[in-house]
């Protein structure tokens, strides 16, 4: 017993000490290649730019379709988890109660699927991105590892593939349409998108005004 203990000790601390080395240097360093890409049958095309170089509608239609709290919340948003698990247990579509933090904790350091054992990685990666990082970093990896198509990730690879121009260069609309896409790249149009996914985006060009009215994205760029 005192053996499997001092090996588990010794998994746990060796764990720690590789998710927070990872954490440090993605801090500085583009991610190269994530689970996601690696697993994906259609391969991956992917560009890395620098918060700088994206339009910032491109932030605020992600704060307004995705994660209204953004800029308040320590990378856990209470409210919207509650709402999620009560929903869900009445039945009726899924929906989860992910940040945009939690996304990007998933999306670099982690895999797709996996329940509540991944869900639990999530949250500790989370909680090191937050205190290490800072919003705009989040936000900056955020929309350069994001699934945006099919093979397709990254803001930039998305907006040259769907608008045949750079990720600085969007209108509204156009980057309302890539970041209503991104649940579902694979299955959701964002060049001709038709019904709910169409009014879907109208609502979040519009409330991406709303979002550079309230400043909602002011820890991004503070």
């Amino acid at each position: 017993m005192l053996r499997l203990l001092k090996f588990l000790a010794k998994i746990i601390i060796g764990f720690i000490a590789l998710s927070l080395f990872l954490v440090v240097l993605f801090k500085f360093v583009p991610v190269p290649v994530t689970a996601t890409m690696l697993l994906d049958d259609n391969g991956y095309t992917k560009d890395w730019e620098p918060l700088s170089e994206i339009d910032r509608d491109l932030v605020r239609a992600a704060i307004a379709a995705e994660d209204g709290k953004f800029c308040s919340h320590d990378g856990f948003d209470s409210e919207a988890i509650a709402q999620a698990i009560k929903q869900n247990r009445e039945g009726g579509r899924i929906r989860g109660g992910s940040t945009i933090t939690q996304q990007t904790a998933k999306n670099v350091f982690l895999w797709q699927d996996g329940g509540y054992v991944r869900k639990g990685f999530e949250a500790w990666f989370a909680f090191l991105i937050e205190k290490i990082w800072g919003k705009r970093r989040i936000m900056e990896v955020y929309l350069n590892v994001a699934e945006t198509g099919i093979g397709t990730y990254g803001v930039e690879a998305g907006a040259e593939r769907y608008f045949q121009k750079s990720a600085a260069d969007l209108s509204p609309s156009e980057a309302a349409r890539m970041i209503v896409a991104l649940p579902l790249p694979k299955k959701r149009s964002v060049v001709n998108p038709t019904g709910w996914l169409r009014r879907h985006g109208n609502t979040v060009a519009a409330r991406i005004g709303v979002v550079r009215r309230d400043a909602l994205d002011a820890c991004v760029y503070e």
